[in-house]
């Protein structure tokens, strides 16, 4: 299956990391909520290799729409090579896109998902703007 990500996306960051015996379900493969999990550790880790952890009590990205779609089942084992796009960067927001293919298999995409971020000023409880650390980092 062919995956068309948007035209100008930005490749920010790059994984890999085993399947777990445990992220299987009784069908033999991957759990499809796993993959939403797989998706989050990119997101995490890339903010945070960037000097962004999670903070509540100061500013940081909302997820405000996940999607995932599964083109081929990752089963155990494997190791599994997630890489992370960023987009469409807006005023407060910025897509990210991420596509995990199988180390032995590069190329052949299993998964592609992504989410939509809002940066936040959690004590408010509302988006503030991009910081222009990060607007340099995803333009």
């Amino acid at each position: 299956m062919r995956i068309t990500l948007p035209e100008k996306k930005k490749l920010v960051f790059e994984s890999r990391f085993p399947v777990r015996w445990g992220d299987m379900d009784a069908m033999g493969h991957v759990n499809n909520t796993v993959y939403f999990k797989y998706l989050e550790h990119m997101r995490i880790d890339w903010m945070s290799q960037i000097g962004c952890p999670p903070d509540a009590k100061g500013e940081g990205p909302v997820i405000v729409n996940a999607f995932c779609n599964f083109h081929k089942q990752l089963t155990y084992p494997s190791d599994v090579l997630g890489k992370l796009f960023v987009s469409d960067l807006g005023r407060s927001t910025f897509d990210s896109w991420c596509t995990l293919e199988r180390v032995d298999e590069p190329g052949v995409i299993y998964t592609s998902g992504g989410a939509t971020m809002v940066w936040v000023d959690f004590p408010a409880q509302k988006s503030a703007p991009l910081p222009d650390w990060l607007r340099t980092i995803v333009a």
